[in-house]
């Protein structure tokens, strides 16, 4: 069964802000110092990808990816630089092209991006968007870069920003294009506007039972067939901390994951986390906490039921110190990819 070896492995991160042994909070300055040293493990422990979210709050040090994975680039060779995601309704596609396309020159062909409208919207305000243009801004933002991806003068007009009349953006990539997938968090509409465009779809899963996205993959298979576009690969994006046994792993995981969840709750109206529902989620839903082989388990049947190509983990979880981190992206390279790849050739 060719699915073992066809399947990559990533990692990926908001750049959450963490703390040291004693509790205490790092500066945004330490955060992302260490960032780039969990991506530097991630290369030397065997993994594929390295994706950078990009936040505008204080509880993520990360607003300006690209940097960091310029930084990234310099102390790699061989795993890809990508984005988790860019939040391209609140930033200019032009912009993000340039950016994208000298940091694949300096990485060697490296780079990559993951459009998405993120998760949160603080950044709305921040560059001076209105909220109320929220799905227009993404929708005519991600068609004027289908048009950047073809590194030819591009002539466009929308309702968003002034029109391009034959603009040639520089500089090109060697390569013609840059490798560009579409970040969808459940959205039908969303899935067909990927296929639409012909672009890799990533599946962010935080939450319930992964194989409920299984409806999801089918409508983008669909969605690609009945729009005439060639097959295009499927990822997953989903948190997870491995430690030694499962129940290490729980126990320093739930602290944090707490101080995480509550944070975000108190300001959209969630009650307070619970053990109970994290101990299930972290069972059967999209949590992928535990030993490596209970790890490799379930991210060996996500794959299976979405019939994925790509399965990155979204190692940091709030306030988790780096040292854990670090064991973390070493466990999952070493003992939970080698595990999972075993599994699917065992079919």
């Amino acid at each position: 069964m060719a699915l073992g070896r066809d399947v990559t492995f990533g990692i990926d991160t908001f750049g959450d802000v963490t703390v040291d042994a004693d509790g205490q909070r790092l500066s945004d300055a330490e955060v992302l110092r260490n960032v780039v040293e969990e991506a530097v493990l991630a290369e030397r422990v065997g993994l594929d990808h390295v994706s950078i979210g990009e936040h505008h709050r204080d509880d993520f040090a990360v607003s300006s990816p690209d940097m960091v994975l310029a930084a990234i680039a310099s102390r790699t060779e061989r795993v890809t630089l990508g984005t988790a995601v860019t939040v391209l309704s609140s930033d200019d596609p032009v912009r993000v092209y340039e950016r994208f396309a000298t940091l694949d020159a300096v990485s060697g062909g490296r780079a990559e991006i993951t459009l998405g409208r993120g998760s949160f919207t603080e950044s709305f305000p921040l560059f001076g968007y209105d909220l109320a243009d929220y799905e227009v801004l993404f929708a005519e933002k991600l068609d004027l870069f289908s048009h950047l991806l073809r590194e030819q003068p591009v002539t466009w007009e929308g309702t968003t920003r002034r029109p391009l009349v034959d603009a040639d953006v520089r500089p090109k990539t060697e390569r013609g294009t840059i490798p560009t997938w579409v970040g969808v968090g459940g959205s039908p509409e969303s899935v067909v506007r990927a296929a639409r465009y012909g672009l890799p779809l990533m599946l962010a899963i935080i939450g319930g039972d992964p194989a409920r996205f299984a409806p999801y993959t089918e409508l983008y298979h669909r969605a690609l067939e009945e729009l005439g576009r060639e097959k295009q690969p499927i990822g997953v994006h989903s948190p997870g901390f491995v430690a030694a046994t499962d129940a290490e792993a729980r126990d320093l995981l739930w602290p944090h994951y707490r101080t995480m969840r509550d944070r975000i709750g108190r300001d959209r109206g969630w009650p307070p986390a619970t053990r109970d529902q994290y101990d299930a989620e972290a069972t059967h839903g999209a949590l992928m906490v535990g030993s490596p082989a209970t790890v490799a388990q379930r991210i060996a049947r996500t794959i299976e039921a979405l019939g994925l190509s790509r399965f990155d983990l979204k190692y940091s979880n709030g306030t988790m110190p780096h040292e854990h981190l670090m064991g973390a992206i070493e466990l999952y390279g070493t003992e939970v990819v080698p595990r999972v790849r075993e599994l699917l050739l065992e079919g």
